[in-house]
C-alpha cells in the first residue's frame, strides 16, 4: 500500500464503505472524511418508517457516529465540515469549518456526494411553508416537527416512485388522508403499466387517493393550495416533494472533472475520474446498466455500497472492476410487495431489444399449506436467444425471493432455459415443487418453441376488434364470484373442452383465457392439435380485470 493519505467528500452508503474497508486494508493509511451534514454514517433507507412510529428510535437509524468511527477503525470524520473546492493540480481541498476556512492535502480524493431530491420550479413553491424533501435527518426532522401540529391532517405527495409511496404508506399509517400525485401515466414508472395496477389497488383499498397523468401546476396560499395541470385544486396541510433525484456534483463540475448524463461524473471501470487521483462512487457518478451498456444513473444503496467497498480495493491496489447494475429494488405497500430487476418491458423495447414477455401466477409456498398468497410474476425475455432482460414481481410475500432468483440469473448470465433447472429448497412452508420461477422459465421456453402463442392485456381490444373470438374456460363458480369480460365471450369450462368442440369452428380465430393463464394454456394445446388458431391471454383474467377493472362486469 503506497497512498499515504485518502480524502473522502461524503459519508452515509459510498463513501463510509470506501472508508472502513480501506482500514480493513491498511492500517498506515491517513483517512479524512467530510461530510457537510452533521450525519455522515445514517439508515436513508429508513427515513420514512420512522415518521410512522414503525421505527420508534431515532437513534436507530444512526448506523454510526463519528467517535464510534473513530474508536472502531481510526477514521477522522469532519460532521458538518463542506469541502468548498478542489484544486486537482496542487492535490487539496478547501474547507469550510464554521466561520474557519482552511486546506487539506490529499494523495488520492474519493468524491461521494450521493443525490439530492430534485424540486421543480412550480410557481409558489418558494414560498409554501408546507413542502418538504426527504435525503436526509435534518430534512425529516423538519417533517416530524410539523407533524407534531395536530391541525395536520390532510398530505399530499408528489412523486409515486420508490421514496415517494413509502412516504405516502408511512404518512397514511399515521391517520392521516394521503393524496398521491404522479406525471406518468400509472405509479412506479420502473415498473410496467400492468403491474405497477397491483400496487394502486392496494393503495386505494387503504383509503389513499391516487391521481396519475397530473402534476402540480402551482402552489398556491403559501403551499396550502396545490393547482394541478387540469385545473384542479388540492387542498394540503403537508406536502412530500418526491419527483426524483439528481446527482449532487456541483464540486466535480466546478473541479472541472468531466461529468455525464444528466450532470453525473464520468468514470472508467476503476471508478477513476477525469482528473488524476480523483475518484468517484455513488449515486452522482454514471454507471453502465449492464444489459444495454447504455449510460445509467441509478440511484441505490447497495450499489453504493459495493461502489465504496471496490474503490477502497482500486486504492489499496487490489484488481477490482466496476461491471456496471442492472438496478434491483423492491417495495413494501401495506400489504404487498413490488419488486423489479433489470429492464422493463417498455424500457427493453425503447432499447431496441427483441423483447417478449410472459406473466405467471402462483402462491408463496404450496398452496395447500396454510397461509399460502398469491404472486404474480412478469419475464422480459429474448424469445430466440433466451437471454434475461428482466423481470417484476408483486404480492403479499415471497416477492423479494423470487426476484433477488432473477436478478442473480440475469447477473450470471443465465437464460430461460436455465431457469426451470433451477434448484430450491422445498418444504411445503417455504415453496412448491415447481417454484413460480421455475414456472416462468417453462412459460418462455413454451413461447420460444412455439407451442404457444400469446396475447398481451394491451392487445385484447384490437384483436376483438379485428375479428378474433374470446373464449372463456374459467368454471361458471368463478363467473358467478369473479367477473365476465364486458366484451362478449364463449364459456366453455376447461374440463368441457374436448366433448364441446363442435361448437368452435376452426374459420375462427380464438383467445383463450382463464383466471391467470396456466388453464388457458392447456386449452391452448387441446385446440391447436384440434386443428384451431389459438393465442392464449397472457396473465388472464387476473391480470387483466387488475388493469382493465373498466372493462368487467359483475353478476
Amino acid at each position: 500500500m503506497t497512498v499515504k493519505k485518502v480524502i473522502i467528500v461524503g459519508g452515509v452508503a459510498g463513501g463510509m464503505s470506501a472508508a472502513t474497508r480501506l482500514r480493513r486494508l491498511s492500517e498506515d493509511t491517513e483517512i479524512i472524511v467530510f461530510e457537510k451534514g452533521p450525519y455522515v454514517s445514517f439508515a436513508n433507507c429508513g427515513l420514512p418508517y420512522y415518521v410512522s412510529g414503525e421505527i420508534a428510535d431515532r437513534d436507530e437509524l444512526l448506523v454510526q457516529t463519528p467517535e464510534s468511527l473513530r474508536a472502531r477503525f481510526g477514521l477522522d470524520v469532519r460532521p458538518q465540515q463542506e469541502v468548498l473546492a478542489i484544486d486537482a493540480a496542487l492535490k487539496e481541498v478547501t474547507v469550510q469549518d464554521g466561520e474557519r476556512i482552511y486546506k487539506e492535502s490529499y494523495d488520492k480524493l474519493l468524491l461521494s456526494p450521493g443525490a439530492k431530491p430534485f424540486v421543480p420550479e412550480i410557481p409558489g413553491v418558494a414560498d409554501a411553508k408546507n413542502v418538504f424533501v426527504l435525503r436526509n435527518l435534518p430534512d425529516l426532522d423538519q417533517i416530524m416537527a410539523r407533524l407534531a401540529n395536530a391541525q395536520v391532517q390532510q398530505v399530499v405527495v408528489i412523486g409515486a416512485g420508490f421514496i415517494g409511496l413509502e412516504m405516502a404508506e408511512n404518512l397514511a399509517k399515521r391517520g392521516l388522508i394521503v393524496t398521491v400525485v404522479e406525471k406518468a401515466p400509472h405509479l412506479l414508472p420502473p415498473l410496467d403499466e400492468e403491474m405497477a395496477a397491483y400496487v394502486e389497488k392496494e393503495l386505494t383499498a387503504k383509503g389513499l387517493r391516487v391521481i396519475t397523468g397530473q402534476s402540480a401546476a402551482a402552489f398556491e396560499a403559501d403551499g396550502k393550495q396545490l393547482l394541478l395541470e387540469d385545473g384542479s385544486r388540492i387542498t394540503s396541510d403537508l406536502t412530500i416533494l418526491s419527483v426524483g433525484v439528481q446527482p449532487e456534483t456541483t464540486l466535480a463540475k466546478e473541479a472541472g472533472l468531466k461529468l455525464g448524463l444528466r450532470g453525473g461524473i464520468l468514470v472508467d471501470e476503476n471508478y477513476r475520474t477525469s482528473a488524476a487521483d480523483i475518484y468517484a462512487v455513488g449515486d452522482a457518478i454514471v454507471v453502465k446498466q449492464q444489459i444495454t451498456g447504455e449510460d445509467a444513473l441509478i440511484s441505490l444503496a447497495s450499489p453504493a455500497n459495493r461502489q465504496g467497498r471496490a474503490v477502497a480495493d482500486v486504492l489499496a491496489g487490489l484488481p477490482r472492476k466496476n461491471n456496471g447494475s442492472i438496478g434491483t429494488a423492491i417495495l413494501r405497500v401495506f400489504d404487498l410487495a413490488a419488486a423489479s430487476t433489470g429492464l422493463s418491458e417498455r424500457a427493453a423495447i425503447a432499447s431496441g431489444l427483441n423483447a417478449a414477455v410472459v406473466h405467471v401466477s402462483g402462491k408463496d409456498h404450496a398452496g395447500y399449506f396454510p397461509g399460502a398468497t398469491p404472486l404474480t410474476l412478469k419475464l422480459v425475455f429474448d424469445p430466440v436467444t433466451g437471454q434475461l432482460f428482466g423481470a417484476q414481481g408483486v404480492g403479499e410475500k415471497g416477492v423479494d425471493k423470487r426476484i433477488d432468483i432473477l436478478a442473480t440469473a440475469i447477473k450470471g448470465g443465465l437464460t430461460i432455459f436455465d431457469l426451470p433447472e433451477l434448484e430450491f429448497t422445498y418444504a411445503p412452508p417455504f415453496g412448491s415443487a415447481k417454484d413460480p420461477v421455475n414456472m416462468l422459465g417453462y412459460a418462455a421456453m413454451n413461447l420460444a418453441e412455439n407451442l404457444s402463442e400469446s396475447l398481451q392485456w394491451h392487445q385484447l381490444t384490437d384483436a376483438l376488434d379485428q375479428g378474433m373470438q374470446l373464449l372463456d374456460v374459467r368454471t361458471p363458480q368463478e363467473l358467478a364470484t369473479g367477473g365476465h369480460f364486458k366484451r362478449a365471450a364463449h364459456h366453455i369450462p376447461l374440463h368441457e373442452l374436448r366433448c364441446r368442440l363442435n361448437e368452435l369452428t376452426t374459420d375462427q380465430e380464438y383467445i383463450v383465457t382463464c383466471h391467470s393463464g396456466l388453464r388457458s394454456y392447456l386449452a391452448e394445446r387441446i385446440l391447436k392439435q384440434a386443428g384451431f388458431s389459438v393465442k392464449n391471454l397472457d396473465g388472464g383474467f387476473s391480470l387483466y380485470s387488475t388493469v382493465k377493472p373498466e372493462e368487467i362486469k359483475h353478476v
